[in-house]
């Protein structure tokens, strides 16, 4: 089997290890169930000591503020909870059944959001969050609230579009005043925001949802360079590239994602040819192949030149996304590379070198991106081998992370054992706990073969409400 795996990837001599060694049967519906039980054990974790706050500090049992930290420099100076925790689990909480955590959940926003506030957000991160997951949950439950809030901060956030010269958002916006700050922005915060936006649109009717985003997106593709590769940092105001690093990886690692989703949940072929012209640039100029296994470097933007081997462990997701553009054999390729670090590691680092495989920022904030990509692999081939992948990510998950009062971030996955660093991102909740459970369960209430997941692994489309 390893044997057919690595030929089948376009990889030789691939050292795959236990990620991809035959194993014995696994009940994937008891997994599925332990998967709920962590998720359940730590929301309540969450009610009890964070409740409302953006995100619990799960070794100490505090909490922490993410958008608007007390003293913030530019905002009023005062803390203010968004929830982002609660936002960012409603519809995993859906999909897993865990019904009453899901209503006590929708309650709290209903309840407490307001965005009436003297303060900025970061227009990306309040995307495809804090709107995403307005956007999923009211996919999974039908309440026009949670529209209506999704509407109202949307609103607020598109001064940011609407200020710019070159359509390209600026990076924050006060949302009382709709002051704007920061031009210099990169891809993933240029580009990300048609699913959610368009999907806003769909159920608004405005068309001003779908055309800002698209004609920012189109602002950043239209600078280009003459061999169709994207720089990872720009100047909104004038279009100007301030980088010559091209990279698939973050900043910029969103943009490719939702050139493809605006085409496969919108149906936009302008994006679908955008997604195409870049996607064939980055495999002739940026592949690179080291002891038979498959990476994506950071290359110079308008020669293609090798700048460094530097991976980021967010950079994995690229795997899923060629699988679902079509390439299968380098979406293979790719995410069986990071398995291999995975089964070194244990728990990925946030950064590594690909050619002296050893990692060069060895924290990990809780990242997702091996799973998202294994998920999404999985729903197009359906091979067991991703559900193992998913497995092996879980189940070290759980060894490593798990403390007192949730899952936490590690400081050195090297050490032994590994330190934790008290923190636990929202994302968590939205991503990995959501691929965990719908790799394992063939839950009834997601269509696995007509769907989407955003890049913070809202559910737009694909569940199933009866």
């Amino acid at each position: 089997m390893l044997q057919t795996l690595a030929a089948g990837a376009g990889l030789q001599a691939l050292d795959a290890g236990a990620a991809f060694a035959a194993a014995p049967p696994t009940d994937w519906h008891a997994l599925a169930e332990d998967v709920k039980a962590q998720m359940k054990w730590a929301w309540a974790q969450y009610k009890a000591q964070a409740w409302g706050h953006d995100q619990i500090k799960p070794v100490s049992g505090g909490y922490e503020e993410f958008f608007f930290p007390k003293g913030g420099e530019h905002n009023s100076g005062e803390a203010h909870p968004m929830g982002l925790s609660i936002v960012e689990a409603l519809d995993t909480l859906w999909v897993m059944g865990l019904d009453a955590e899901f209503e006590d959940g929708v309650n709290w926003c209903v309840k407490n959001l307001r965005f009436d506030i003297d303060g900025e957000m970061q227009v990306f991160e309040t995307s495809i969050r804090i709107v995403g997951g307005l956007l999923s949950a009211h996919h999974a439950c039908g309440d026009k609230r949670l529209l209506d809030l999704a509407q109202d901060l949307t609103n607020r956030l598109l001064p940011a579009f609407t200020q710019s010269a070159t359509g390209m958002p600026y990076r924050f916006v006060n949302l009382k005043t709709g002051a704007v700050r920061d031009p210099e922005s990169c891809p993933a915060e240029v580009g990300s925001y048609m699913p959610e936006y368009g999907t806003l649109s769909k159920l608004t009717g405005d068309r001003r949802f779908y055309d800002l985003p698209k004609a920012a997106t189109k602002a950043m593709f239209d600078r280009r360079s003459k061999i169709d590769l994207l720089a990872d940092k720009i100047d909104v105001r004038t279009g100007k590239w301030l980088s010559r690093s091209a990279t698939v990886g973050p900043p910029s690692d969103s943009y490719y994602e939702y050139l493809w989703d605006a085409w496969q949940l919108l149906g936009d072929a302008d994006h679908k040819h955008w997604y195409d012209v870049c996607t064939a640039a980055i495999l002739k100029h940026g592949k690179d192949t080291v002891d038979g296994r498959l990476w994506f470097p950071r290359i110079d933007y308008e020669t293609g030149k090798i700048l460094n081997h530097h991976q980021t462990e967010l950079d994995a997701f690229y795997g899923g996304l060629l699988g679902q553009g079509g390439d299968m054999k380098d979406g293979r390729a790719y995410t069986l590379s990071w398995a291999v670090v995975q089964d070194k590691f244990g728990v990925l680092p946030e950064g590594f070198d690909y050619v002296t495989f050893k990692e060069t920022a060895p924290s990990n904030a809780l990242r997702p991106e091996l799973a998202d990509a294994a998920f999404n692999l999985w729903l197009l081939d359906g091979d067991e081998l991703w559900r193992r992948v998913c497995r092996r990510h879980f189940n070290n998950m759980k060894t490593n992370n798990k403390t007192t009062y949730g899952f936490s971030g590690i400081v050195d996955v090297t050490k032994d054992p590994m330190t934790l660093d008290d923190s636990c991102p929202g994302y968590w909740w939205s991503e990995q706990m959501k691929y965990y459970y719908l790799i394992f369960s063939d839950t009834p209430r997601f269509d696995y073969k007509t769907n989407y997941l955003s890049t913070e692994g809202n559910v737009l489309l694909g569940f199933n409400r009866t």
